[in-house]
């Protein structure tokens, strides 16, 4: 199997593909699905091994990419990459940046390798549990997400929650769920699809960055430097001491990335709350720890193989890129569903083997990317700002083609500013903005289904596991700090 696929032929198209989705997700406002739509069209044209090869690489190669501008400038290239922004910026400020992309596409690897293999191992027994989540399940693995923003973001948990909840509020701006009234909208029809996430983002983080520097005038001439002359070889021994924190967050994207809808972002997001609460030094997330980078982007690459799950074992797509991949899927006369693993198994393997020599060639493309995203960091600041504001602008404008877009864009970018002015986080507003769609949809639905009684949302296993949790999450942080200051007492009492 390993050899049909190491043939020139195949080799090739999947390279440059791969090369393509690196160019695509370290572009802001450029997606990963996207870049499997770019894809697709070539695809139809070739073997369904080397379309399927193509498609498959794009996918993993363009959510690590994504981490490159997200480290260098605070720019997430992808909607998984917004967590990189918060250590891996931080790591790069103190001159540490490829160094900390070198740990970002070593666990990218190894996540996606964990990923296929969970993949590979018990892809049906997971999607029948996935299958389980009804409108009440989602509601609260919507609200367990939201929690995360008290735990992923330094500073007062009163602030991180109104962040959050303002994300909630302005998902809710467009037309009405159920009823399909307007809502805030002012009478703009370009406002009842509701804010598009990407020019949001890329406000938020892109042009509010920009304002800072611009504000911060006398750094404007000078170059951003600080390029350290780390080896890839180094963030091997630091990759292989923090292995189970790499461990328990690609399981964890893995879990996350099987349930339809969740996704590579809420992935990220997830690890990176759980590996803060369960770190030693949690005061230490978000001023450049290691652990903050290897959390977030070894679930997020282990998502992409854990959307694969639901997708070839139901038809159900995980995501939008894997939505896109099953129709590619049934143009080549592959028909997923339970009995593609009964009578289709050369298929599958194709398809397991194609998903791991992935991981193995992200490492040469993504250090390609690395090298080549790090000779625009020895141009002076000011162009490089410049250049930032350019592509945050097309790449909001190219998404709907819309001027409406790039307004948007440059709100949020004053919003943002504002906010850190006053410090408030903005990580949960995004937070907030990827779940309330979510969480309202599951909830009016569950209400209806309830005919408007709450029962249901409580007496269910998953639902009541899940609310569980969610106070476990809450209780734990106060509980964790009074246990330390009655040790402390107890020390110098001893003393």
């Amino acid at each position: 199997m390993f050899t049909e696929l190491l043939q020139i032929e195949i080799l090739v198209p999947w390279f440059l593909a791969m090369l393509l989705g690196i160019f695509v997700g370290a572009t802001p406002g450029l997606t990963a699905t996207m870049a499997v739509a770019l894809i697709v069209p070539i695809s139809y044209h070739m073997s369904s091994t080397a379309g399927l090869a193509m498609i498959i690489g794009v996918s993993f190669t363009a959510i690590f990419a994504g981490d490159i501008p997200a480290t260098w400038l605070r720019i997430p290239g992808t909607p998984a990459s917004a967590a990189a922004t918060l250590d891996g910026f931080q790591l790069a400020k103190q001159g540490r940046g490829n160094f900390a992309l070198y740990i970002d596409l070593l666990c990218s690897s190894i996540g996606g390798i964990i990923g296929v293999g969970t993949l590979i191992i018990i892809a049906p027994q997971l999607a029948r549990f996935a299958l389980k989540f009804g409108d009440y399940e989602y509601f609260w693995l919507g609200i367990f997400g939201l929690s995360m923003s008290a735990m992923v973001t330094m500073g007062q948990t009163s602030k991180a929650l109104l962040s959050a909840t303002l994300g909630v509020f302005i998902s809710t701006i467009g037309q009405d769920v159920v009823s399909n009234a307007q809502r805030f909208t002012f009478g703009s029809i370009d406002a009842m699809g509701g804010l598009n996430f990407i020019p949001v983002m890329i406000g938020l983080f892109g042009v509010a960055e920009v304002l800072r520097n611009v504000v911060q005038s006398d750094k404007m001439g000078e170059a951003p430097g600080n390029i350290d002359s780390s080896s890839f070889s180094s963030a091997v021994p630091v990759v292989w001491k923090h292995k189970w924190n790499v461990l328990r967050s690609a399981l964890m994207g893995t879990l996350i990335g099987a349930l339809p809808g969740a996704g590579a972002d809420v992935a990220a997001w997830g690890a990176y709350g759980v590996a803060k609460s369960s770190s030693k030094l949690p005061e230490k997330f978000g001023s450049g720890t290691i652990e903050g980078v290897i959390a977030p982007t070894s679930a997020n690459n282990a998502a992409v193989a854990g959307a694969w799950i639901p997708a070839l074992v139901f038809g159900i797509p995980g995501d939008a890129v894997t939505a896109i991949v099953l129709g590619v899927l049934l143009v080549h006369g592959i028909k997923p569903g339970p009995f593609l693993f009964e009578n289709g198994g050369e298929q599958v393997r194709s398809i397991f083997a194609i998903a791991l020599i992935t991981q193995v060639l992200l490492i040469p493309c993504g250090f390609a990317g690395i090298k080549a995203f790090g000779l625009i960091q020895m141009l002076p600041k000011r162009i490089v700002l410049a250049g930032v504001l350019v592509f945050s602008t097309v790449g909001a404008f190219a998404i709907n083609n819309s001027m409406f877009d790039v307004y948007v864009m440059l709100s949020f970018g004053l919003i943002g500013f504002f906010m850190e002015a006053c410090r408030v986080p903005v990580v949960p507003m995004i937070l907030g903005l990827i779940l309330g769609p979510l969480v309202e949809e599951k909830l009016r639905a569950g209400l209806i289904a309830s005919e408007g009684s709450w029962i249901p949302f409580f007496s269910r296993p998953i639902s009541l596991t899940l609310v569980v949790l969610l106070v476990l999450a809450f209780v734990s942080k106060p509980m964790l700090r009074l246990a330390r200051s009655l040790k402390k007492r107890d020390d110098s009492a001893d003393t």
